[in-house]
């Protein structure tokens, strides 16, 4: 049973470190204002639900102006896309 937990766990640990993505470093004061990014991005037609920061990426969940599920990744200086996942 031990060995099926620690199985279980570094499956848990290694999915959740798939799911982020590589967003170039880039120094704090170049980074856009989080609340202008967000305009930004509800500009573009998303439908925020949640927005944070994860690693150096500023990240979405929410929808897509087709209204499909999307969680997006961006670039924190330029608001590029880095990684998404839109719902088929």
């Amino acid at each position: 049973m031990l060995r099926i937990g620690a199985l279980m766990a570094m499956i848990l640990v290694s999915g959740s470190a798939l799911a982020s993505a590589k967003c170039p470093a880039h120094p704090k004061s170049e980074w856009m204002k989080e609340s202008d990014a967000r305009a930004k991005i509800e500009a573009q037609g998303y439908n925020i639900k949640k927005f944070k920061t994860d690693g150096n990426c500023y990240e979405i969940y929410g929808t897509t102006k087709e209204g499909k599920k999307a969680e997006i990744y961006f670039d924190t200086k330029t608001l590029d896309i880095v990684k998404a996942e839109i719902q088929k």
